[in-house]
């Protein structure tokens, strides 16, 4: 998977295109990401001990990972992600744009 949690991300298509935001959270076995303040929806809540009046709040909901595009850490564009080999022979993931680390 190209993307990871904590990855700096913009949205490609749907109805938050342009939008941009962290990654929160990778669901790899659906391909879906959720982004922080990006794709929200509104979620009916019952009362509980949490929420004592209930009512509608706004929430993020899942995207698919084809809608989302890294933001290259250098030059602030969205990038492809490549791998490459680092000095220790691990590897790493690379933006295709500048060839810098994605750490």
């Amino acid at each position: 998977m190209k993307i990871r949690t904590g990855d700096l991300v913009k949205i490609i298509a749907g109805d938050s295109k342009g939008q941009q935001g962290k990654v929160l959270e990778v669901f790899i076995e659906k391909n879906r990401a959720i982004v922080e303040g990006v794709n929200l929806v509104s979620k009916h809540t019952k009362p509980n001990t949490a929420n004592p009046n209930g009512g509608i709040i706004k929430k993020e909901a899942a995207l698919h990972i084809s809608n989302l595009m890294l933001i290259d850490p250098k030059s602030g564009k969205t990038t492809r992600v490549g791998r490459k080999a680092n000095a220790e022979g691990k590897l790493v993931r690379v933006a295709t744009i500048s060839g810098e680390e994605i750490k």
